[in-house]
This record gives C-alpha cells, structure tokens and sequence, in this order.
C-alpha cells in the first residue's frame, strides 16, 4: 500500500501528515520523542511551540494574518487546533501552547491511517517511498550531515531565542495594569510602565549582564558568530544599536495610557497570557541569551516582577536550514531527488504559520505524486505561493530565512487601488482580497 515517510512531528510535519491522511493515504511518522529530545522541546507531543504561544496577527491586512485564513480555507489542523485551544491576546491568535499540542497529537495517533515510529532518524534513505523531512531547526546532527551529504554544500545555519515565562501568582498586579494597545480587542495584555530612570537602570543592567552562547557550552563556543534572526533578536543584540532600541521595539509605549498617571509611560514591558486558565503569563518580545541568573536579577527589578516566578528562562538553540533556492522546487519536492520533500523551518521559512504553510504544501503535492497527478505550485499572489516562491526563487542570492510579508507578493508594490481604497492599509486589504480571491480559483481548478 502507498505510504509516505514524514521525519518530525512539528509543525510542518503535523501537517503534511494531515494533508495526505485527508486524502486517504498512509503516513508513517518518524518522531525521535520522549525517547530523546531537542535542547529546546520538552514534551512528546507532536506539534510542540518551543517559542512564544502567539502565531501572531489574525487581521488579514496583515500578511500573518492573511496566511492563517488561507491555510483556514485549505482545511489545516494546525489552525484547527489553534481556533481550538485559542487564549486572549488583543489583536494577535495565541494559543495555551500545551492544550494545543494535545490537540494535534491526539488527531494525529488516533487516525487508522497513522502510524508513529518513535526513533531519531539518523540518514535519508531514498526508496520507493516518498519521504518529508520536516525534522526542524534543532535536528540531529547525524541527519544534518545526512543531508549536507546528499546535497554537498555547507549548511547554513542561525540561532534563535526564546522569552521567559513567569508564574501568575507571582506577579504583583498592583504595579502592572491591563491594556491592548490603543485599546484594541479590550484588555488582554498585562504592562509593565517604566519611567525614564527606571528605563535607563534597566538597559545598563541589561548592557553589562554575562551572556550564554546556548543550552550548553558547546553551542556556547558559537557566540562568537551568533547570527540572530532579525523577527527573533535577543534584547541584549537590539541593545547594541542604541539605548533607544527595545524603547523602539518590545518596549515601545505606543497606544497605551497607564491609568495611575493617565499619561503614556515612558518604557514598557509587555507581559501576554500564556495558557487558557491564565496562570502563565509570557514577556512579549523578550528573548534573550542572558545567562539564566543575570535574567532572574535584571527581571525582578521590573516593577511587579520583584518577586517573580520564572516557570522558563529565556534560552537561545540552534537554528539550521538548507540553501532551498537551489535544493527545492516551489513544491517543496527536491530538485534532484524525486519523491523526497522538505518541510519547514529546515527549508528557511521562518514562523510558526510558515512552517505549517511549508507542511501543508509538501503534504498536498506528496498526495497529488501518490495520485500520479501534476504537483501544484501555489499562486504568488497569495501569502502560501509568495512564500513559497521566496524560497524556492533560484534566482535568490546570499538566502536568509523569511517571514510572511507583503513585500513577497508579485502583485504588492503594482496594486492598482480602487478609489476608494487609499495609503498602505487599503493596498494590504485590496491584496488579501485579490489572495483570497486567487486561492480560491486555485482550489477549484486544481485541488478539487
């Protein structure tokens, strides 16, 4: 019987398994979990957010937004789950991250045409099968030169950091006050108000603080070369561009008025709901690669946070990714290799939506080889084709993973707006409605 390979059970590969088993075709899962974990996981769920639970913006005038109703209208588990399982967070999808990952892993091992084998995959093995190699950012290193082999190229690589997350009870709420920004979606968020001292203490706190290179001395070794990705900086790395940087970025006070002042605060840190009983509350933009003791000081002279319980500490990992320009096709299939697939962060997509998108293609063109019919490359005028044509351009120099954005849109910079549309936010609502429109004659002719 036709069956696929899928190596990982992310994101990506949580979804191209749904993807083929909607169509009826076995998959079999290769998940090295609970018998050995990344530096960064720490369940055996499948689908596990080892980042922020927020898969950021829902409004389709944003590009984020706009690439979760379309993975919506493509039948996604992951936005499935994400609807299911979905917290507070103003404006933005967030998720109770372990409810979520139950979600998927349930729909996933109870399906019959599903089987999990729980072992690292340590090498490729091209067969009559089709395999997805969705192994993630943190695969092993054994399959990381399995595939550097394969493809005789050095790896590229990044790190990536991740922000803390505090204990409720532990917060004192009567320094921190209840605001979304510019009032949007109510009052989801908890903040932080800083004062210009309090701000200026804060950023020479942070400026001499020791930092750590990894989860380990030996990824410690690479700080030298740390290459943070530019959506996930580490506060301390945006510090260096100046002291007004984090009051510019994770810290900005626009849109929101303490109300023990009524005046904006000068700095603020923003804190979002973590989980759906509201227990756990995450520092919003706050990844770091302070040493896990220069963290637990420098945090808990935040106001509200002096006595602040940290049920996870900020931590960088390795990120690694293929050069896709040259390895993959805007199927997601392997130039050079039929019938073998990449998925995922692992192909320079960089986000949660974006791996899912990445899996979902993968998933869909693996189904479409099974049926012996014509794989299919997403329009670029919608947010999963525009995504997929980044990576896969084999024109593209110097490739850096990418997050979702308008700018990625054949069609963006052109639009030709209609009369009553006018500035950035008509041009962004003119080309979801034209990627909405686009997707679903796409569907019809194609997927149908």
């Amino acid at each position: 019987m036709k069956k696929v390979k899928i190596i990982g059970g992310g994101l990506a590969g949580s979804e191209a398994a749904w993807q083929l088993i909607s169509r009826g075709y076995n998959v079999e899962i290769y998940e090295m979990r609970p018998h050995q974990y990344t530096k960064a996981h720490h369940t055996q769920y499948f689908a596990e957010l080892v980042c922020s639970n927020s898969l950021r913006g829902n409004e389709i005038t944003q590009a984020a937004g706009l690439l979760k109703e379309e993975l919506r209208q493509l039948d996604s588990l992951i936005m499935m789950a994400a609807e299911a399982t979905r917290v507070p967070a103003g404006g933005a999808l967030a998720v109770d991250r372990e409810l979520f990952s139950k979600f998927i892993d349930e729909k996933l091992r109870s399906h019959p045409l599903v089987s999990v084998i729980t072992e690292e995959v340590s090498a490729i093995v091209l067969d009559e099968h089709i395999t997805i190699v969705a192994a993630g950012p943190l695969c092993s290193q054994t399959l990381a030169s399995s595939i550097q082999s394969m493809f005789g190229m050095e790896h590229l690589h990044f790190f990536d950091a991740i922000s803390p997350i505090i204990n409720a009870d532990s917060i004192n709420m009567s320094k921190v006050f209840r605001q979304s920004r510019y009032d949007k979606n109510g009052d989801d968020y908890l903040n932080i108000p800083l004062t210009k001292d309090e701000y200026a203490s804060f950023i020479e706190l942070l400026r001499v603080a020791e930092k750590f290179g990894g989860h380990d001395e030996i990824e410690a070794d690479c700080v030298a070369g740390l290459k943070p990705f530019e959506g996930c900086m580490p506060i301390e790395s945006m510090l260096e561009r100046g002291d007004d940087t984090l009051r510019f970025g994770p810290m900005k006070p626009v849109g929101l008025i303490d109300p023990t002042t009524n005046q904006r605060p000068y700095a603020v840190v923003q804190l979002r709901q973590d989980d759906k009983d509201a227990k756990l509350w995450s520092m919003v933009g706050f990844q770091t690669k302070l040493r896990h003791g220069e963290q637990l000081k420098i945090f808990r002279q935040l106001p509200g946070l002096e006595a602040a319980e940290f049920v996870r500490l900020g931590s960088v990992h390795r990120n690694t990714f293929i050069n896709s320009p040259q390895i993959l096709k805007p199927t997601n299939e392997c130039k050079q290799y039929p019938g073998l697939y990449f998925a995922g962060q692992l192909t320079g997509v960089e986000g949660y939506v974006e791996s899912t998108a990445s899996g979902l293609v993968a998933g869909i063109n693996a189904a479409l080889k099974l049926a012996e019919r014509e794989q299919v490359s997403f329009p670029l005028d919608t947010a999963v084709g525009s995504l997929l044509g980044y990576i896969s351009d084999p024109n593209r120099k110097d490739f850096q993973p990418m997050n979702v954005n308008f700018g990625l849109f054949t069609n963006y910079m052109s639009a030709e707006l209609p009369v009553k549309k006018k500035g950035k936010a008509g041009k962004r609502e003119h080309t979801a409605q034209q990627a909405l429109f686009s997707l679903n004659n796409f569907k019809r002719k194609f997927l149908n």
